[in-house]
């Protein structure tokens, strides 16, 4: 009986501080609840260098925290080996899939799938805004889309 490999997820934004690490804790929390922690590995990180070795927005934190979905991550850059390495690259915009496109160009042995998150979104909202300039309930709104989109994903990847 062959040996099923775990599938690799990388959610994407701008800085890594907001809606990418919104997405991992939801996904997780999903792949948790299903019991199936062990057919996936799931990390965030971001296109820029902005926030490198910060952790996510304070705001994110407690919007988890009020959903009870741990969140425990550190910002990260998006790096070649990451093109080669991951199944799947989900990005919240247009501006991330312009920037994953252009690195994931660069790399030779590319194998991931660079996807707009919000393509799984039964509710067909195409952008995931950045919630950094705007209030908590701009995190709740991040949170419930991830959420259906996360969701849709894995239903669809199992």
């Amino acid at each position: 009986m062959a040996v099923q490999l775990p599938k690799l997820v990388l959610f994407v934004c701008l800085g890594n501080i907001c809606r990418s690490p919104i997405a991992e804790a939801v996904f997780r929390k999903l792949v948790t609840d299903q019991n199936i922690s062990d057919n996936w590995r799931i990390d965030s990180t971001e296109t820029s260098t902005e926030e490198i070795g910060n952790p996510p927005d304070y705001r994110g934190q407690n919007c988890m925290k009020k959903h009870e979905i741990p969140m425990n991550q550190v910002a990260s850059q998006v790096t070649k080996e990451d093109f080669a390495t991951f199944d799947y690259l989900l990005c919240m915009d247009e501006n991330n899939l312009r920037d994953l496109n252009r690195k994931g160009s660069e790399v030779k042995n590319c194998k991931a799938r660079t996807e707009l998150l919000e393509s799984y979104d039964p509710q067909k909202q195409l952008i995931i805004e950045d919630p950094y300039y705007g209030n908590d309930s701009c995190f709740e709104t991040v949170d419930q889309q991830c959420f259906r989109c996360c969701k849709a994903f894995l239903e669809k990847s199992q």
